[in-house]
């Protein structure tokens, strides 16, 4: 903590993914100042849910009424065969009110200006120099994301240079890292046909692989230290130094993962922010997040290049202290008593358990059983094969899905 209690700062701006309805509702209501998202076929998480280009309006509207920043990713190259697709989404873009896109291919930076799109630049261009920076602010760039590859003393090298230009400086916070330059690989598209630049990645970097010797006679497993895929990314135990460094933004990665995982995550970077705005960020406070943290899905976590290149961060395999069990669906909701009914077809229920449900436009919500009746009765545990009545402190939807959701182990 560098300044004293009660003292306001600036307030840098908290980006969030929304790969899907339930996770932009989960980055929403857990605090994003603004969400970044795709539309299907020209997006760096191509393989995310993503949305249709008939959906923008109305996700653009929904993300305005809860007062956040709408980022459209059009962060791939384009083909000449694609330019038309690429104008025509930054057409409907423009009429929707999206308030910048995210890009780096000349041809999209072009036509977003003529649009007036406001553009910020995708961490893909590798930005990490005032050269650059002043080169893309000739075009019309407004932030550049930074290259994934830059340092903490590179950003406040950088910061100076950028406030003459009027260039706001976003730097990713948390998610995965890849092991290629700024995500740039094709190993996906060597080996499946998928390019991890056109945001196809099937990360094949993520598998355990064996090496077998040219005679044949030996071969190894190599999994346990995933050679190829680096841990994931997590600013918050040095989120106050990043923060007094000047950046204007923090992203958080995740367009592909769980809306219980955007959730999590956002609503922890929250918290954090505001407290260093405020001055209260203590030790106590970034131990307290960070176990927060590692109930979701992780690799295990690195503090990626802001120390310099990461050389033996690499991922131990899946280190999240939480599992999901599915158990099964919501099949109605009486919602003047905040009830659902549930039927399990996995597992059994109990008293007790916490559970997790998610669906398309159930961001990922949690809660303890508190009650459980069968025919208007109270019961302990329901059974597998059996429908129960569940009091829930949210609403859930029809065909939502429902986990149980605990510490790994119990």
């Amino acid at each position: 903590m560098s300044e004293g209690k009660g003292k306001k700062r600036r307030k840098p701006e908290l980006v969030a993914p929304g790969g899907d309805w339930a996770g932009l509702r989960a980055a929403v209501e857990n605090g994003a100042d603004a969400v970044y998202f795709g539309v299907r076929g020209l997006n760096m998480r191509n393989l995310a849910r993503n949305f249709d280009l008939l959906e923008l309006a109305k996700v653009v509207r929904f993300l305005h009424h809860h007062g956040c920043k709408a980022y459209l990713a059009l962060n791939v190259f384009v083909f000449d065969d694609e330019l038309k697709k690429a104008e025509r989404i930054l057409s409907e873009a423009s009429a929707a009110g999206v308030d910048a896109v995210i890009a780096w291919d000349m041809g999209v930076i072009t036509s977003a200006a003529k649009h007036h799109l406001p553009v910020h630049l995708s961490t893909q261009a590798s930005a990490a120099n005032q050269a650059a920076l002043a080169c893309y602010r000739e075009q019309g760039v407004r932030r550049a994301v930074l290259a994934r590859e830059c340092s903490l003393a590179h950003i406040r090298k950088l910061r100076p240079g950028a406030a003459e230009q009027a260039m706001e400086i976003e730097v990713f916070i948390h998610g995965a890292m890849c092991v290629s330059v700024s995500g740039r690989c094709f190993l996906s598209l060597y080996h499946h046909g998928k390019s991890a630049n056109r945001g196809e990645c099937v990360q094949p970097c993520r598998r355990e692989y064996r090496i077998i010797d040219s005679d044949g006679d030996a071969s190894f497993v190599l999994g346990q230290n995933y050679v190829l895929s680096p841990k994931d990314l997590c600013t918050i135990d040095f989120l106050d130094r990043l923060l007094d460094a000047g950046v204007d933004a923090c992203k958080i990665e995740g367009r592909k993962r769980a809306p219980e995982y955007v959730g999590t995550v956002t609503g922890v970077y929250r918290r954090a922010i505001d407290d260093w705005q405020d001055g209260t960020l203590d030790a106590g406070k970034k131990d307290a997040y960070r176990r927060e943290l590692s109930r979701v899905y992780t690799r295990g976590f690195s503090s990626g290049f802001y120390f310099g290149v990461p050389r033996e961060e690499w991922s131990q395999g899946l280190e999240h202290t939480r599992e999901k069990i599915y158990i099964g669906r919501i099949v109605r909701f009486f919602s003047k008593i905040s009830v659902a009914e549930i039927k399990i077809s996995h597992h059994r229920l109990r008293q007790g358990d916490r559970v997790l449900v998610r669906g398309r436009h159930t961001p990922g919500l949690s809660a303890i059983v508190r009650e459980i009746e069968q025919e208007h009765q109270r019961v302990a545990a329901a059974e597998q094969g059996q429908r129960a009545g569940v009091k829930l402190p949210f609403r859930v939807r029809p065909g939502d899905k429902v986990f149980l959701w605990r510490e790994r182990g119990e």
